[in-house]
């Protein structure tokens, strides 16, 4: 297994080897962060790396708990407007100092784009606004709503690179509080309006939607929901596009301790249940991309290095233990990403087909941040 480095671990507490094999992830997970469990030889990035690729090589083994997990996969993801708020708070609602600690200036905090490996984190984000403006085909004077617009970085590239007017939509009210502050600042107040609301609730028509980063937290049980909404919001002519993390496997459960710690009622998809949704929508998918994993796993990186470097001050905003917790999702996002069955995919669909030309030339335009980077290399 390439890159995969030799480690040991040390076990504080005499019921692990118990607790372990009924629900793995779960009890290794709180074990480290409540410090049962150790890394003596290698790093934590080394031990899930090792533990991920093994359980791809081997094909997984299952517990007591993932049967469970896939008898109530269905409740798990129930995500009705009330519980979309609770969920998207339990995440986002930290403090704003936090984020600021590890991701880029933009504050993006979705998978960037590394057309060139050794670009800097900045850099591969604004690659990634880049190609998503491109697909959009944004012209001066449409529409445009994002859905699940997190800081506004890319509602406030949008309007700045295409003079297009952007509504911006979130659940998490200090994500709206700093949207709205730097929309003022950056002086685009007139042309991006940011909202506390759910896609579910908006009206109007866009000739253009995005949404990067959100669809991990709407829930199977909802995609025909979220078509059709988008499909209805959209003009006869409009393109929209869905960046999201998904899965090359089959459909499966959110792994449990990301579940209960990180990303409540989330869940990445199989393509095979993304795909029936657009079609009864009326929506046509008229382009998909799968990136790489090695994009997500690469900004995970950049993520991890940034906040360990960081460490005393995320520790001063909350504890060690709420430390231990955030490296453990970083590395084992990382290992997932390197090792599991984890990609990307950026899903462009239309209400017309012939909405979008006929070749994909207009999709390859991320040239100023590309040439950056090759030019420092």
């Amino acid at each position: 297994m390439p890159d995969v480095q030799p480690c040991t671990i040390r076990l504080h507490d005499s019921r692990l080897p118990w607790t372990i094999p009924l629900s793995p992830s779960l009890a290794v997970g709180e074990a480290f962060m409540e410090g049962r469990l150790t890394i003596e030889e290698g790093t934590l990035y080394d031990f899930l790396a090792l533990a991920t690729a093994n359980a791809r090589r081997f094909g997984g083994v299952i517990s007591p708990s993932d049967v469970l997990a896939w008898l109530t996969r269905r409740l798990q993801q129930w995500n009705p407007v009330s519980a979309s708020r609770r969920n998207v708070a339990h995440h986002y609602d930290l403090s704003d100092a936090f984020y600021d600690l590890f991701l880029d200036e933009d504050r993006l905090y979705s998978c960037a784009y590394f057309p060139v490996p050794r670009m800097t984190l900045d850099q591969a984000q604004a690659a990634k606004k880049r190609h998503i403006i491109d697909k959009l085909r944004l012209s001066p004077g449409q529409r445009v709503l994002d859905i699940g617009c997190g800081w506004g970085g890319l509602a406030l590239a949008m309007a700045r690179e295409a003079d297009v007017t952007v509504t911006g939509i979130t659940l998490s009210e200090h994500q709206l509080k700093i949207a709205r502050q730097r929309a003022k600042a950056a002086g685009l107040d007139d042309r991006v309006n940011f909202e506390l609301i759910d896609y579910r609730q908006i009206g109007l028509t866009f000739d253009r939607i995005v949404s990067v980063g959100m669809f991990e937290h709407v829930g199977v049980d909802h995609y025909a929901t979220f078509f059709n909404k988008v499909r209805g919001l959209l003009t006869d002519s409009g393109i929209a596009l869905l960046h999201a993390i998904g899965r090359s496997g089959r459909p499966t459960t959110t792994d449990p301790w990301i579940r209960k710690y990180i990303f409540p009622g989330g869940y990445c998809p199989s393509l095979s249940e993304v795909l029936p949704a657009t079609e009864k929508s009326s929506l046509f998918v008229t382009d998909l991309e799968i990136l790489s994993p090695l994009h997500y796993a690469d900004t995970l990186r950049h993520w991890r290095a940034r906040f360990c470097s960081r460490w005393h001050k995320a520790a001063a905003l909350y504890d060690e233990r709420f430390c231990r917790m955030w490296e453990f999702y970083l590395a084992g996002a990382e290992a997932s990403f390197r090792y599991g069955d984890l990609m990307v995919f950026q899903m462009q669909m239309a209400g017309n087909p012939q909405a979008v030309p006929r070749t994909r030339d207009y999709m390859l335009g991320a040239d100023a941040p590309i040439a950056a980077a090759r030019a420092a290399e």
